[in-house]
């Protein structure tokens, strides 16, 4: 599975899936609603993704505006699912059979 984060997910942008793994804990710890912290990380993580490609890609046109956009969205995608993903396997690690 490590492989393919590793594929997939631009290797500076890793570093987002601790980062929203401990946010997801600590909207876990807080009065938010379970059902909702998957959404807020996806968006957190989309935000934080297209902000870092924007600061280290030179955007001349709409062209690279839009690749930008689109990298950003997906790699935001790609690693809140990945912080998803780790909490799920904490949280199953801990659980007896």
């Amino acid at each position: 599975m490590f492989d393919v984060l590793n594929e997939l997910i631009c290797p500076e942008l890793l570093v987002l899936v601790p980062v929203l793994y401990l946010i997801g804990f600590a909207l876990k710890k807080s009065a938010f609603k379970d059902k909702h912290i998957p959404w807020l990380l996806g968006v957190v993580g989309i935000l934080l993704s297209t902000v870092y490609l924007i600061a280290n890609s030179e955007v001349v046109g709409w062209r690279d505006v839009l690749a930008v956009l689109f990298a950003g969205i997906t790699q935001g995608v790609l690693v809140a699912g990945a912080s998803v993903y780790v909490n799920q396997l904490a949280k199953q690690k801990g659980e007896k059979e």
